[in-house]
């Protein structure tokens, strides 16, 4: 099922195209906006200007015609602040219906408040803790408080940065005295509603909407040097933004369209929104903003999935935001579950019985789980260097939950699950820390053995265990039927483990020893091999490394 959401704001218009899945979460696969600032000397009950209804007008036709390229099943939208207060509202409502067939609804302020807390908590990692959410548009600003399925507190302000703008900015570069009237009217208008929140119990602080965004992407540019490109789940510093607030204050409008990481289309409106977030943030005492790319309009669409679940006939299989992105992209990607499930659970339970040597905890095991879920995901585009293709789908495959680092660190374990072990040539690779390189390796070292445990994907391997025995290590393999390709492809790829064990390793299936592999002994899939034996589990028969026979079956 295909949705098209369309989000009528005060400032812009915004829409995404969105594929809902059977288990009811969804993949955008299109998306518009268009800043036609329809509010701009239409709020206040005044009538919204022939100009910008007549801008509105042609944006929302030409989302209809997207909308119907992608075949949509429904169009939902909403009109906020602008069209709920103008006195002509309704005129620009009755107008779109006629010309396009668009059927909008005005939403109040609780409920776009609400629809916005819904699409943080699907696009934030906050599970079932408390988190403040805060929204900034052109005529209003929701702050809500709740769980990703709980709704505690939520409220709507008439301060958006059209309105505050248009009402106290009235020199360049800002005056002092009206900053101070700007500061005063907020804290008038939301002032005791924000300490009450603030004297509640929550975990983190979600910052939406393309306000805010602009002035985190300024923040980490200032942070980091450099303009990010992605800011889903980025966290900046509260002083970070406090600072921003005077830069934009202390300049004038041709200095603010020079600052790196600005938009802009939002140089002129810059100075409220920053005074306005920086004054919410300091009420709430938070010292991090957690910045979401995700806002009313994908609000709208899981309203409308939560509202329509009998006609698209599942529920959510996965509670976790993180763990059901895995799986979602794995899905779209076409992989073997039965294979991505096994691979993780053998390359945990290495994980699990060597703490004592790699010194990795909890949030390392669950990268290396994901990584190992998603390995064989780039099969998806094409067998050959697929473990590269996996990388690719990772680092693109619009994962909610997780910051860039973490993505690209899962992304780099699937990468080296074959072939090449990891160099500082390499795409990603080398651009991480010290610390995040050696987990890498440490990590992808497990999923490549692990893969090797399921080479015949039959799951014929029911559990490993690592023993230390003196100067090496033996791994008994718990075969529940026949293993030898599983026990060709461990000893074939148990070089990149045995390096981060420090020792040599032998197998051992079903009582019998395999004494073939030395620590150094670690070559790339594609290098030349050098003629070997190796011993078969259940009989005197050799069989040769370069036998074609060995080959058999192989698909991983």
């Amino acid at each position: 099922m295909r949705i098209a959401a369309i989000d009528i704001g005060t400032n812009s218009i915004h829409m995404i195209v969105v594929q809902v899945r059977p288990d009811l979460s969804f993949e955008v696969i299109d998306r518009e906006k268009e800043m036609v600032r329809l509010g701009a000397g239409g709020l206040d009950g005044r009538s919204l200007t022939p100009t910008a209804m007549t801008a509105a007008l042609q944006t929302l036709a030409k989302f209809k015609r997207l909308a119907d390229s992608h075949k949509v099943d429904e169009i939902v939208a909403s009109a906020t602040s602008a069209t709920r207060e103008a006195d002509n509202g309704g005129d620009l409502i009755a107008e779109v219906e006629r010309n396009t067939g668009i059927q909008i609804r005005i939403i109040s302020g609780a409920e776009e408040a609400r629809l916005i807390h819904l699409a943080a908590g699907y696009g934030v990692d906050i599970g079932g803790t408390p988190a403040v959410v805060i929204d900034i548009g052109g005529g209003s600003v929701e702050i809500t408080l709740g769980s990703a399925t709980h709704l505690s507190q939520a409220q709507s302000f008439k301060l958006g940065v059209i309105r505050l703008t248009e009402r106290f900015v009235k020199s360049d570069p800002l005056s002092g005295r009206d900053e101070r009237r700007l500061v005063k009217h907020i804290n008038k208008e939301l002032g005791s509603y924000v300490d009450a929140v603030a004297a509640r119990k929550f975990e983190r602080v979600i910052g939406t909407s393309g306000t805010i965004l602009s002035l985190g992407a300024l923040a980490l540019n200032e942070e980091g040097g450099t303009n990010p490109e992605e800011l889903r789940n980025r966290r900046v510093s509260v002083k970070t933004i406090h600072r921003i607030r005077k830069r934009l204050s202390g300049v004038d409008l041709e200095a603010r369209l020079h600052m790196p990481g600005l938009d802009p289309r939002r140089a002129d409106i810059a100075v409220a929104g920053s005074i306005l977030l920086d004054t919410i943030l300091r009420h709430l005492n938070a010292d991090k903003l957690t910045l979401c790319d995700l806002a009313l309009r994908e609000g709208l669409v899981l309203d409308y999935i939560n509202r329509n679940t009998s006609r698209i006939k599942k529920v959510e299989r996965y509670p976790d935001v993180r763990r059901r992105s895995i799986v979602e992209l794995g899905e779209r990607c076409g992989y073997w579950p039965e294979h991505a499930q096994q691979v993780a659970r053998l390359a945990l339970s290495l994980f699990d019985q060597t703490r004592g040597v790699h010194n990795l905890g909890d949030r390392e095991r669950e990268w290396l789980e994901y990584g190992a879920l998603l390995h064989d995901i780039g099969v998806h585009i094409s067998y050959e260097k697929h473990h590269r293709h996996s990388y690719y789908l990772i680092k693109n495959g619009d994962l909610r939950g997780f910051d860039p680092a973490e993505i690209e660190i899962i992304a780099l374990i699937a990468r080296y699950h074959r072939q090449a072990p990891p160099k500082k040539s390499h795409e990603g690779y080398g651009a991480l820390k010290g610390t995040e390189r050696r987990t890498v390796r440490a990590l992808s070292a497990m999923v490549r053995l692990a893969e090797g445990l399921d080479r015949s994907h039959a799951q014929a391997v029911s559990g490993v265990d690592v023993l230390p025995r003196g100067e090496d290590y033996r791994l008994r393999l718990r075969a529940s039927e026949e293993a030898e390709l599983e026990l060709w492809a461990a000893v074939r790829h148990a070089a990149p483990f045995e390096k981060l064990l420090g020792r040599p390793i032998r197998f051992e299936v079903s009582g019998r020893e395999h004494k073939e592999r030395t620590p150094n002994a670690e070559q790339p899939d594609d290098a030349p091999r050098v003629p070997g034996k190796a011993v078969r589990r259940g009989g005197d028969r050799r069989v040769r490394k370069d036998d074609p026979a060995r080959t058999a079956g192989e698909v991983a």
